[in-house]
């Protein structure tokens, strides 16, 4: 899974990216056009007790690939818009972050004003659909049988020009097929992501701006790029006690990856034993028998059944046999639906 990490110029989304991946991706048009893409493990504590419990060789994390779209300042459209580097970029992308800038920047002439780079955001996220929503428009208007395309098309165009981003249409299964292929940016999952000023952080994102995101149906977060900066280079330990006077019990990156994972509609099913420890990312409403493909096609090809026990019951039963002699162990067949947390040993024969 792809998330993009955007913004108007000048939001810090290089320094955004730096401090969520660990890398040294240059800032500014330093990158030389090019994209910079980092992955981060999705920090799971069940991964941890499993471990534990298991004495598992190792641990493995679910994983999101984070995009940098970079862009070029040439490229930029006038009044500080997006670069269509940076919009080709995104349509690659499965959801997107919006950075928003909450710090001054010498390199802009204009103060920080998140709800209005919210705004701006949003506009160029709404031109960028219109424009081939409405050449499709053109091209079938005068064709027989087109009759259903055509008043799906008018309704997105008609909603965009309200303002309003396709992800807030109501869309039957049919329909997202249908416009799959125009690559819609309002229509992919998103969230914003404040950069604040380290003095500010403290204080949480200004209550207006919230206000906002919860009317379009969007997650805000709150984010100090310098502190997350700070953290990455303290041991686990001293980073609780580096965050417990800024009020936090956690960093900013760990939230925001939860957030981005579940923005993702993603859930994680477990494996376990002695060699490794695992959390496996599907989307939500998988069944076991795709499931099973995660880990190999194999056994997706040569299903039998899933052996399943819920998380919790596993670990407040002490262990697989206390659990299977407590009737907490289920056999689940092909069409089971998968549940986050599920520990799951596949049966399978090729």
């Amino acid at each position: 899974m792809n998330v993009g990490i955007v913004g108007l110029p000048g939001a810090g989304k290089t320094t955004i990216f730096n401090a969520l991946t660990g890398l040294r991706a240059d800032t500014g048009y330093g990158g030389k056009g090019r994209d910079h893409m980092g992955t981060i493990k999705v920090p799971d504590p069940r991964v941890d007790t499993l471990t534990a419990m298991h004495e598992s060789k190792r641990s493995v994390y679910a994983e999101i690939v984070f995009t940098d779209a970079v862009g070029r300042p040439e490229g930029s459209r006038p009044g500080g818009g997006l670069d269509p580097q940076v919009i080709q970029g995104m349509q690659g992308c499965d959801a997107l972050v919006v950075v928003l800038r909450a710090f001054a920047n010498p390199a802009l002439a204009e103060a920080p004003e998140p709800l209005r780079d919210r705004s701006r955001f949003l506009t160029e996220l709404i031109l960028s659909d219109l424009g081939p929503l409405e050449n499709r428009r053109r091209r079938i208007e005068k064709e027989a049988g087109r009759s259903r395309e055509k008043a799906l098309l008018e309704r997105c165009i008609a909603h965009l020009e309200a303002e309003r981003p396709i992800s807030s249409l109501t869309l039957n299964e049919e329909e997202r097929g249908q416009l799959a292929g125009f690559g819609l940016l309002s229509a992919k999952p998103l969230l914003y992501l404040l950069n604040q000023e380290e003095a500010e952080f403290p204080q949480g994102v200004p209550a207006p701006l919230q206000a906002a995101a919860q009317a379009e149906g969007y997650t805000l977060m709150g984010i100090s790029a310098k502190i997350e900066m700070d953290i990455a280079e303290l041991e686990p330990a001293e980073q609780i006690e580096f965050l417990r006077p800024l009020g936090v019990e956690q960093s900013a990156r760990d939230r925001f990856v939860r957030s981005a994972y579940a923005m993702l509609d993603l859930i994680s099913f477990l494996t376990t034993g002695k060699d490794e420890s695992r959390a496996w990312p599907i989307r939500r409403g998988t069944t076991a028998q795709k499931a099973a493909g995660k880990i190999h096609s194999d056994i997706e090809r040569g299903f039998i059944r899933a052996e399943v026990i819920a998380y919790d019951s596993l670990v407040a039963l002490g262990g697989e046999k206390q659990a299977r002699d407590a009737g907490k162990l289920r056999l689940e067949g092909k069409e089971y639906l998968v549940k986050d947390g599920d520990v799951i040993t596949f049966r399978f024969n090729v």
